[in-house]
C-alpha cells in the first residue's frame, strides 16, 4: 500500500496560504505607499509557482504549487484593487500614517481610521446606530 499524501498536501497549502494571504494583503495594502511593488511580486510569484505545479512529477508538491500560486495571484487583486477599495468605503480601516490613506480619507468621507472588528462583542449583530456611535467616537 502506498501513502497518497496528495490530501494532506493540498489542505495545508490551502489552509496556510489562505491565513498567510489574508493577513499580508491587510498589512501590505496598510502599510505600503505603492502598491504596484507587492502586486507584481504577488503577481510573478504567483504564476512562477503555477508553472512549477506544472513543471514537478511530485503529485503533493504539483498541487501544493498550484494552490499556492493561485492563491498568490488572487492576492494580487486583493491587494491592488479590492482592499483599497474597502478602505474607501470603510469597512477597512485607513492609516493616516501612510500618504496614499490619507488622501483617501480626505476624498472619501466613508473611509475611517477605525477597525471595526477590533471590539468587545456584545451578542447579538451592531445596530448602523451603534457602529455610527463607534466611528465617531474614536475620529
Amino acid at each position: 500500500m502506498e501513502i497518497n499524501l496528495v490530501g494532506l498536501a493540498a489542505a495545508l497549502a490551502t489552509f496556510f496560504g489562505v491565513w498567510l494571504g489574508h493577513v499580508s494583503v491587510r498589512k501590505i495594502e496598510r502599510e505600503t505607499v505603492r502598491l504596484w511593488i507587492p502586486t507584481l511580486i504577488a503577481l510573478v510569484s504567483g504564476f512562477g509557482l503555477w508553472l512549477a505545479s506544472t513543471l514537478t512529477s511530485s503529485l503533493p508538491l504539483s498541487a501544493a504549487s498550484g494552490i499556492l500560486g493561485v492563491t498568490l495571484l488572487w492576492d494580487a487583486l486583493e491587494i491592488y484593487i479590492r482592499q483599497p477599495r474597502r478602505i474607501r468605503h470603510g469597512h477597512a480601516p485607513a492609516n493616516p500614517n501612510n500618504p496614499r490613506h490619507t488622501r483617501i480619507l480626505a476624498e472619501y468621507p466613508e473611509a475611517t481610521t477605525v477597525d471595526l472588528l477590533d471590539r468587545d462583542p456584545i451578542g447579538r449583530p451592531f445596530t448602523a446606530h451603534e457602529i455610527t456611535a463607534l466611528k465617531e467616537g474614536v475620529k
